[in-house]
């Protein structure tokens, strides 16, 4: 079985703002707003990050599941960790862990070849974790959720690269690479004090609650070309940075040097 992170979702208070934080300062390109999210009474912009996505939502009603979770986790923050599976096999083998460990199906689409689940990020104690699948399951290239194709010379690498690790934290960080590690079929392991989770191309790690604010996606480490503008940037955005980390949207933004 195989998993590629393909999508990382933030959800903020206000959509502009943060898309001109992002845009600015990882230095990243928009490509996509989908119409679609409307209907949970959302509204979104997506960037890709190398060959991989970035979304972010915002509330446009009251009491929509990105509003409470912005309630709940105290702002902006990490909401979705979306993934794209093999084959539509292995996404069949995920739900079946999901049910099996009382995890329930928060929603799910199948419209011609694409088929979508997302997980209940109460039951997951972090985050949604959404396992996506469709006829081309190309890692690097089609892509339902910004269209399909179209969205290939957005791509811009010269400052951000690519996503490199996902952090989700919580009270039991033990329990929750467990759980994690049972609905997706794959392996935990542990060096020194991390626990962690391999996907095809990033490091899902879990690690204890110690910002104040609760179980969730706190944590991004990315790999960059240019950590001066990065950081920059930031500062001149009044984005808090911390050594080799910059907060942006609720998220710890960890810059790791290209090799």
């Amino acid at each position: 079985m195989t998993l590629q992170l393909r999508q990382i979702c933030l959800v903020a208070r206000q959509l502009e703002p943060v898309i001109e934080d992002l845009t600015t300062i990882l230095g990243i390109n928009r490509c996509f707003v989908d119409p679609g999210v409307g209907a949970f009474g959302l509204e979104n912009t997506l960037m890709p990050i190398g060959r991989n996505f970035l979304e972010v939502v915002a509330p446009i009603e009251e009491n929509t599941a990105g509003g409470r979770y912005l309630d709940r986790r105290q702002g902006d923050g990490g909401y979705m960790v979306i993934t794209q599976a093999d084959t539509h096999e292995s996404q069949s083998t995920i739900r079946a862990n999901a049910l099996e460990n009382d995890v329930r199906i928060a929603h799910e689409t199948v419209r011609d070849d694409w088929h979508l689940i997302q997980f209940h990020p109460g039951d997951l104690k972090a985050a949604f974790f959404e396992v996506e699948t469709d006829s081309h399951n190309d890692f690097y290239g089609h892509w339902n959720p910004v269209g399909g194709l179209g969205w290939e010379d957005t791509v811009k690498q010269d400052v951000t690269v690519d996503y490199k690790a996902v952090e989700l934290q919580g009270p039991d960080p033990v329990g929750l690479a467990e759980l994690w590690g049972n609905v997706a079929g794959l392996p935990i392991t542990r060096t020194g004090e991390i626990l962690s989770m391999d996907l095809n191309n990033v490091q899902i790690r879990f690690v204890e609650e110690a910002d104040g604010r609760g179980p969730g996606l706190g944590g991004l480490d990315i790999e960059v070309a240019d950590r001066d503008h990065i950081i920059s940037a930031a500062k001149r955005r009044g984005c808090t940075v911390d050594g080799d980390t910059v907060m942006i949207c609720g998220v710890r933004w960890k810059l790791l040097d290209t090799q």
